[in-house]
C-alpha cells in the first residue's frame, strides 16, 4: 500500500514537471509593444551642457523570433524638440535645417534577444545623411528599451552653433539618447 501511494505521488510530480515542459527547440512568438518614444540631444558648450529632447506617443508591435514584422520605423518632427530655451530651441532646428529637413527616420530591423537585452540594425537618416549601425544594442530598462549614439555634428556634414562672435561655441560631439517605452 505504502509502494502504490509512492508511486502514485511520484507519476503526479514527474507528470507535472514534464506537462509544463516547453519545448526548446520551437520559437517564441514574443511581441515587444511600442506605445512611447522619447529622444534626447546632449552635448556640450563653452557655457555648459545642454538637452534637447522630443517625447511623442506612437502605437506599434515588433514580433520577436518570428517571421511576422519585426522592424520598427518612425519619423521623429525636429520642430518638436524643446531645449528648454527659445533661442537654443532655434539654434538647434537651425542647425539640423529643420525648414528643409522637418522630419528624421529612426528605423530598426531584425531586432533579437540578446540575454535580457536586444540587438538590431539601425538606420537613422537626419538631414540628407543616414548613418547605419549593424548589432546596434537596446538596452531592457525596467518599462523600456534604450540606446546611445555618440557622434559628432561633422559626421552628419552640418556644422556646431556659434553664438556672439564665437564667444560661445557648441562642441562639436553630441550624443543621442532614444527610449521606446513599452507596455
Amino acid at each position: 500500500m505504502l509502494n502504490r501511494f509512492i508511486f502514485l505521488i511520484l507519476g503526479l510530480v514527474i507528470f507535472f514537471f514534464l506537462g509544463s515542459a516547453k519545448p526548446t527547440f520551437l520559437a517564441d512568438d514574443t511581441t515587444l509593444v511600442i506605445n512611447k518614444i522619447k529622444i534626447e540631444i546632449t552635448g556640450l558648450s563653452s557655457v555648459g551642457k545642454y538637452n534637447c529632447s522630443n517625447t511623442f506617443s506612437i502605437k506599434d508591435t515588433v514580433y520577436l523570433n518570428s517571421n511576422k514584422k519585426n522592424t520598427f520605423n518612425t519619423a521623429i518632427k525636429m520642430t518638436n524638440f524643446d531645449c528648454g530655451n527659445k533661442i537654443m530651441t532655434k539654434d538647434l532646428q537651425g542647425t539640423v535645417k529643420a525648414k528643409i529637413f522637418p522630419n528624421s527616420t529612426v528605423c530598426l530591423t531584425d531586432i533579437k534577444p540578446n540575454g535580457k537585452n536586444y540587438k538590431c540594425n539601425l538606420s537613422f537618416f537626419i538631414t540628407n545623411k543616414t548613418l547605419k549601425y549593424k548589432d546596434f544594442v537596446l538596452y531592457n530598462v525596467d518599462d523600456k528599451i534604450q540606446g546611445t549614439l555618440s557622434l559628432k555634428f561633422s559626421d552628419l556634414e552640418l556644422e556646431p552653433p556659434v553664438k556672439m562672435a564665437g564667444l560661445i561655441k557648441v562642441k562639436d560631439d553630441i550624443v543621442i539618447n532614444f527610449s521606446l517605452y513599452k507596455n
